[in-house]
């Protein structure tokens, strides 16, 4: 009897031929892929991923489109990427939210860990303190101060729950026995305006987007969030610094993909990924933001993923966080 073909015995037995795989992974993209951004443009996470669009397309052959999709606090443009089509071409730029969300909202149609394949963190950036200039106070020891003096007079505006800067809010609140009203947004350019134009008094964003109105004067900055002070306000202490020993907030950004994404193209985007952010414009682009550029592996970023679900859910719980 002739022996038969091993790639046509691999398909009557149902297993698919070595180096499909990759012939899958060559194979993508075929066409755009789309990266959606879950909130306004304006804000980080626009911001950053605007800064590797360019490099990231020259690096898989076709083309990338942002599409921001907000609502809830991030959650409509993640379940809208967790029900997409597993085929890579429709991403999700992940951030602090992804893992927050489900320690805030109690019916989310979608899982962080197990609902999506994790292509790779890139980078990592402080939140800032900002106060609008109506505000008395030229530190944080005086912000302080007049807070307690003005209990529940000032309200502080987020891009939404369970965004990185309410988290810094929140926890800014609890270490002070501060009492401020938070009025959240649809992203944190909504949330900018609404800060310029004196309707709030005071917020924590990510420090990219506050970084024109900080060097204009049309806020006042008076401390970052990250233990280390950052290299574009050098002379900006940290919260840590300043008496709130152990205070620490980042924010930070990365891709994922449907969770049933064929392992080839989600090692093909991380790949694409790293070659992004090791290019010298994209590094300069995203350093000059005030970003810590990282190199990350998909597996590495669900680890990291679910170590921000530990570290945040006592936070939730303590300031009793709920949508309204």
């Amino acid at each position: 009897m002739r022996t038969m073909k091993p790639f046509l015995f691999a398909l009557l037995c149902g297993v698919a031929p070595l180096g499909a795989g990759t012939a899958h992974a060559q194979a993508f993209p075929t066409r755009p892929v789309t990266i959606i951004v879950p909130y306004p443009p304006g804000g980080l996470i626009d911001l950053v991923a605007r800064q590797i669009q360019a490099r990231f397309q020259t690096e898989l052959g076709q083309s990338v489109i942002i599409e921001n999709r907000s609502g809830a606090g991030g959650n409509v443009g993640a379940e809208a990427v967790a029900r997409a089509t597993p085929d890579g071409h429709t991403l999700l730029l992940a951030n602090p939210s992804l893992a927050i969300s489900p320690l805030i909202y109690p019916k989310l149609n979608y899982k962080p860990i197990e609902d999506f394949a994790y292509v790779g963190q890139y980078g990592t950036v402080p939140n800032v303190l900002v106060v609008h200039p109506s505000i008395p106070a030229n530190t944080v020891q005086e912000f302080i101060a007049y807070v307690k003096k003005n209990p529940g007079k000032l309200n502080y505006g987020s891009p939404g729950y369970g965004t990185s800067p309410q988290m810094s809010s929140e926890l800014f609140k609890a270490m002070t026995n501060a009492f401020i009203v938070h009025i959240p947004f649809r992203g944190s350019g909504p949330a900018q305006t609404a800060m310029l134009s004196g309707e709030i008094q005071m917020m924590f964003d990510n420090l990219p987007p506050q970084l024109p109105h900080i060097r204009s004067g049309r806020v006042r900055a008076l401390a970052v969030t990250s233990l280390k002070r950052s290299a574009v306000l050098p002379d900006l202490p940290t919260l840590d610094e300043i008496g709130l020993k152990g205070y620490e907030v980042t924010a930070w950004f990365g891709l994922v993909a449907p969770a049933a994404t064929p392992k080839p193209v989600v090692a093909r985007l991380n790949e694409a990924l790293n070659k992004t952010t090791q290019d010298p414009q994209v590094r300069k682009a995203l350093e000059g933001s005030g970003a810590t550029v990282i190199q990350g592996a998909p597996d590495a970023f669900r680890d990291f993923v679910r170590g921000e679900q530990v570290k945040w859910a006592p936070i939730v719980k303590r300031a009793n966080i709920v949508p309204d």
